[in-house]
């Protein structure tokens, strides 16, 4: 069994309020949800309106599972237009 965590740290240029980030963000964690069947949670800088930080975890037989899985996540993220990303770091467990 392996473990992939991805952390991803998103810019909300359009936030001018904790509201607004909190509605881009759970638009971001439902979709990815959705469509990638992975657990996703918000992590990180709670109380800074343009900032998130978001772990997406997926669990497979075979790290070839589990990195494609992140890969197509981190590349549907980086798609999404409401958000930029500024970091993101992949790790294997």
């Amino acid at each position: 069994m392996i473990i992939g965590l991805l952390t991803i740290r998103i810019h909300i240029p359009a936030s001018n309020s904790l509201k607004v980030k909190r509605m881009a963000t759970k638009s971001v964690k439902e979709r990815l949800r959705n469509r990638f069947n992975v657990s996703v949670a918000e992590v990180g800088e709670h109380e800074k309106w343009q900032l998130a930080d978001i772990a997406v975890c997926s669990v497979s037989g075979t790290k070839a599972n589990v990195n494609s899985t992140l890969s197509m996540v981190l590349n549907f993220v980086d798609n999404f237009k409401q958000v930029d990303i500024v970091d993101h770091q992949i790790e294997l467990l």
